[in-house]
């Protein structure tokens, strides 16, 4: 688990601990044989119960939706003197190409899966690790 995603596993403990309920002795006696008193378990431990599954099953969706979405970048690739990059167009950023970049070629219009990578170095460009070409436009348009 990344840094990034550790409160989810906080999140995990702490409502783990919120609805859990310590155990009560129970006498034997009673109307009924399993010391309950009545029929079943306590209201308190079936509500316990229902809220520590619909955490878990919460905290699952969000994780499998946000590593199920399908990163991809499109624009103009351009040689340049430190590498290829190409300008999102989108949020008209550019972004020094890394990864795989098999299949790239510089002035076609291309879609490539990949994620964006945080700068590291002292001009903080922006970098894009490519995974695979998704799809080639062809030439870009001046």
């Amino acid at each position: 688990m990344t840094s990034k995603y550790a409160w989810c596993g906080v999140l995990i403990i702490a409502l783990g601990v919120a609805v859990a309920t310590p155990a009560k002795a129970q006498g034997s006696g009673g109307l009924f044989p399993n010391g309950f008193g009545s029929i079943g378990p306590p209201k308190g431990l079936i509500v316990g119960g229902i809220l520590g599954t619909a955490a878990v099953l919460v905290v699952a969706t969000v994780v499998i939706i946000h590593y199920s979405k399908k990163r991809a970048i499109t624009g103009c690739v351009v040689s340049g003197q430190t590498g290829m990059t190409l300008i999102d167009e989108k949020d008209k950023q550019s972004y020094m190409l890394s990864g795989d970049t098999t299949g790239i070629k510089p002035g076609d219009r291309m879609k490539l899966k990949g994620k964006k990578v945080k700068p590291k170095g002292p001009d903080k460009t922006l970098v894009w690790e490519a995974r695979q070409v998704s799809k080639n436009y062809g030439t870009c348009s001046p």
